[in-house]
């Protein structure tokens, strides 16, 4: 007969996986992820921007310089689903500003953000699930 050891410790941490701590600690950081990449974008378009008389456009390629401010506060995110967040941009312009048309060179700034946060992002979400299958508080 074999005797297998482990087996309690091995069922708790499946149970963990399977538990709503487990949703929770990753609804958390996947929020928290979502949330450091709109803060990143809203920072790309404030760095350096002057408003009024003295605005400067930004160059093709480059995150939008604010002026109005509208676009840089119009960043948003929400929690969409369980295991489900987005950032959201509510100017009506955003869109034709990080993707161009035929009329305006893309002047990126969520699309860089979100990769420039994705290393982080993902740590993020490895260590809450490495902390709830450990059983650590979340």
């Amino acid at each position: 007969m074999v005797k297998i050891t482990g087996a309690k410790a091995h069922k708790a941490r499946l149970k963990r996986i399977r538990s709503r701590t487990m949703i929770e600690a990753v609804n958390k950081a996947i929020y928290v992820a979502a949330d450091i990449i709109a803060t990143e974008a809203a920072l790309s378009i404030t760095a350096g921007a002057v408003s009024g008389k003295n605005h400067v456009a930004s160059k093709p390629g480059e995150a939008p310089n604010a002026d109005t401010h509208f676009l840089d506060r119009s960043i948003a995110t929400s929690v969409t689903s369980p295991l489900h967040a987005e950032v959201n941009v509510f100017a009506p312009y955003a869109a034709k500003l990080e993707f161009g048309d035929s009329k305006v060179a893309e002047r990126p700034f969520l699309r860089p953000a979100t990769e420039k946060h994705r290393p982080k992002a993902q740590r993020l979400l490895k260590e809450a699930v490495r902390r709830v299958v450990r059983g650590e508080g979340i």
